[in-house]
Protein backbone atom coordinates (compact mmCIF):
# COMPACT_ATOMS: atom_id res chain seq x y z
CA UNK A 1 0.00 0.00 0.00
CA UNK A 2 1.25 3.47 -0.88
CA UNK A 3 2.04 6.02 1.82
CA UNK A 4 0.03 9.18 1.19
CA UNK A 5 1.00 12.73 2.06
CA UNK A 6 -1.59 14.77 3.94
CA UNK A 7 -2.48 17.71 1.69
CA UNK A 8 -3.26 20.13 4.52
CA UNK A 9 0.22 19.66 5.98
CA UNK A 10 1.87 20.13 2.61
CA UNK A 11 0.08 23.47 2.17
CA UNK A 12 0.70 24.87 5.66
CA UNK A 13 4.14 23.65 6.73
CA UNK A 14 7.53 24.67 5.33
CA UNK A 15 10.69 22.66 5.94
CA UNK A 16 13.80 24.61 6.94
CA UNK A 17 17.31 23.84 5.75
CA UNK A 18 18.05 21.80 8.85
CA UNK A 19 14.84 19.78 8.49
CA UNK A 20 12.78 21.57 11.11
CA UNK A 21 9.16 22.55 10.45
CA UNK A 22 7.98 26.14 10.28
CA UNK A 23 4.36 27.30 10.60
CA UNK A 24 2.75 30.71 10.27
CA UNK A 25 1.33 32.17 13.47
CA UNK A 26 -2.36 32.93 13.87
CA UNK A 27 -4.13 36.31 14.29
CA UNK A 28 -2.56 38.07 11.32
CA UNK A 29 -5.39 37.90 8.77
CA UNK A 30 -8.09 40.36 9.75
CA UNK A 31 -9.17 42.79 12.50
CA UNK A 32 -5.64 44.18 12.53
CA UNK A 33 -6.73 47.72 13.32
CA UNK A 34 -7.76 46.59 16.83
CA UNK A 35 -4.38 45.02 17.56
CA UNK A 36 -1.38 46.96 18.85
CA UNK A 37 1.79 47.34 16.83
CA UNK A 38 3.55 45.15 19.38
CA UNK A 39 0.96 42.37 19.02
CA UNK A 40 1.23 42.47 15.23
CA UNK A 41 5.02 42.42 15.42
CA UNK A 42 5.08 39.41 17.73
CA UNK A 43 3.58 37.14 15.12
CA UNK A 44 5.43 38.62 12.17
CA UNK A 45 7.68 35.61 11.74
CA UNK A 46 6.89 31.92 11.69
CA UNK A 47 6.95 29.46 14.52
CA UNK A 48 9.38 26.55 14.66
CA UNK A 49 7.57 23.36 15.64
CA UNK A 50 9.34 21.26 18.27
CA UNK A 51 9.01 17.96 20.07
CA UNK A 52 6.05 15.65 19.67
CA UNK A 53 4.30 17.99 17.23
CA UNK A 54 7.25 17.74 14.83
CA UNK A 55 7.03 13.96 15.02
CA UNK A 56 3.32 14.09 14.12
CA UNK A 57 4.02 16.32 11.14
CA UNK A 58 6.86 14.08 9.98
CA UNK A 59 4.49 11.09 9.98
CA UNK A 60 2.06 12.99 7.77
CA UNK A 61 4.78 13.99 5.29
CA UNK A 62 6.34 10.59 4.52
CA UNK A 63 8.11 11.60 1.30
CA UNK A 64 10.53 14.22 2.67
Amino acid sequence: MTLKTRSWVKKRVKVTGKGKFKLAKASKRHLLSDKSKKAKGRNKYGLIVAGVEAKKIREQLPHL
